[in-house]
Parts: structure tokens; sequence; C-alpha cells
């Protein structure tokens, strides 16, 4: 499988394994698609970590094999391309990618479907479809400049640069930077924390802040008006406020 699912400590690690880059041909985009819906229906997947092994995340897509299709093939393959990565940007629990070695075109783009990127020190990102005669088709024109505003992201799109780890933490497509070793171990570790916390509550912020972004003010205080009063319905928060009131804040163990 060119995509795997392991699950440790109520964390799912997605993790590609296409060597030697993890190009991302048709199949492993489907996989994709196929197993974060997976994760975001197991209940003992409470965190998610994308992953692409020691050495790259991802180095993009199958160029051999986008170049033999044509336009006809592409208005019929474009929607599921995107599916593919919106399906991890909708998981409904926190997302963190951890990025080594390269990140680019498409694995730029899955990095970007992340809540949280930790990348390590030697990680280059970038979105280098410009340098073929094309734009990313995979959600980097619009989540790259929601990101990191729409200046930064036509500097990356128009010119196809790549950057390295400490442009891309000033510019904020990444998050942390680490040694490159200890990449997919911080990012294990912060997911694994918020697997601990209340399941329901996070996703509501999640949705909350990823919906809002989509639309006007107050559309989005009306979204998360709602998710907030309909949180006093769920155990998670009776069991955060006995803590607080019984133990002080921070000490609360959510089911």
């Amino acid at each position: 499988m060119t995509v795997n699912l392991e699950v440790a400590d109520g964390v799912g690690t997605l993790r590609l394994d296409r060597p030697p880059m993890n190009a991302l041909d048709v199949a492993t985009q489907d996989r994709l698609k196929e197993l974060a819906e997976e994760a975001t229906r197991r209940d003992d997947v409470r965190a998610v970590v994308v992953y692409g092994g020691e050495k790259v995340f991802a180095a993009g897509a199958d160029i051999k094999e986008m170049q033999e299709m044509d336009h006809t093939a592409m208005v019929l393959r474009a929607r599921a391309l995107q599916d593919s990565f919106t399906a991890v940007a909708r998981i409904p629990k926190p997302v963190v990618a951890a990025v080594t070695g390269y990140a680019l075109g498409g694995g730029c783009e899955l990095a970007l479907c992340a809540d949280f990127r930790i990348a390590g020190d030697d990680a280059k990102l970038g979105q280098p479809e410009i340098l073929l005669g094309l734009i990313p088709g995979a959600g980097g024109t619009q989540r790259l400049s929601r990101l990191v505003g729409p200046s930064k992201a036509k500097d990356l799109i128009f010119t196809g640069r790549m950057v390295k780890a400490d442009e891309a933490l000033t510019m904020g497509l990444v998050d942390r930077v680490v040694p490159a070793a200890d990449v997919y171990t911080e990012a294990h570790r912060w997911a694994a924390k918020l697997a601990q916390g209340p399941a329901i509550a996070l996703r509501a912020a999640k949705e909350s802040i990823d919906t809002g972004l989509e639309t006007d003010i107050e559309t989005g205080l009306a979204i998360e008006r709602n998710w907030f009063a309909g949180l006093f319905a769920t155990a998670d928060r009776e069991i955060g406020m006995r803590s607080f009131v019984e133990e002080g804040p921070g000490k609360a163990k959510f089911l």
C-alpha cells in the first residue's frame, strides 16, 4: 500500500510509503482519501499525524503519470484530486503534518491540509507547478493564500521557488522547526497530548475556525455560538467544569 494508517496512543499516523519520493499518483491520492475517511470514523483515532518518512514528506505529483493525461482526462480527475486532500483537511480531529525533506507541489498542498506543521531543519517547501506550465490543483491556491496571505502565496506560486525551513517558519508556512531526526517524535507528542483532550470540543473548535474563515464574520459567529451552546450537552463539558471547580485548571481527564 502507498499509504498506511497506524494507530497508537489515540494517534493515527497517515504514513506515505511510495519510495523514493512519495510521488502522489492517482492510486496514492485515492488511498489517502480512503484512510483519511477511516481516521475520521474511528473512535480510537483522536488525533492524526501525516508523515512521509525520515527523508522526504512528498515531492509532488507523479509527473510521468500526469504527462499522459489530456484535458478531458484531467477534467474527470481534478475533482477527485482535490477531494482526496480535502478529506484530510476535513478530519474533525487535530491533524499535524510532520515534514521532512521535500514537500513540493502536492506534498506542500498536503501539509497545508493539517492544522499544524512541524518541519525538520532539512525541509524544503514550495509550489513549483508554474514551472510545468500549471498552477497548484489540489488546493494550493486557496489554502496557501489563507495561511500566509495572498502576497506571500503569489510569491511562491508565481515563481515556483522552494523555501527552506527557516524561511517557511518566518512566513508562517510551518509552525515549528526541529532537528530532522526529531520531526515525527515531536509531531506525535503534539498529537498525543491533544488526543487526551475533549474530542467534541476540539471538533467544535476546528470546525468553527475552518468554516468561519470561509464566510463572513456574522455567519462565523453564528457557527461559534451554536457549537458553544451545544457543548453544554456533552459529558466532556461536565467533566471539565467539575474538575476545574474541584481540582483547579488543567487536570481534567476526558473520556
